[in-house]
């Protein structure tokens, strides 16, 4: 385990992961929501755009991006 700072909340915490264990469910709850928006739009989009249309933050939503599980990277526009 290590001592880590949360990316989303900035806050420390001990534990494996790159978010705290407050922030987890909000993260895992965010990702889903952009899984399900790229399941039902297939068209390329900017991250400007995705946000305005999900309610992720442009922070979240590069922070979620350049993470090595994300699947969609193709249809992102940058």
């Amino acid at each position: 385990m290590n001592f880590n700072k949360c990316e989303r909340c900035g806050c420390f915490f001990v534990s494996d992961g790159n978010v705290c264990p407050s922030c987890a469910p909000k993260d895992n709850y965010e990702m889903s929501k952009l899984n399900n928006y790229f399941i039902e739009n297939k068209q390329p989009i900017t991250v400007n755009d995705l946000s305005y249309a999900t309610g992720i933050s442009k922070k979240n939503l590069t922070r979620f991006i350049s993470g090595k599980n994300f699947n969609y990277k193709k249809q992102i526009e940058l």
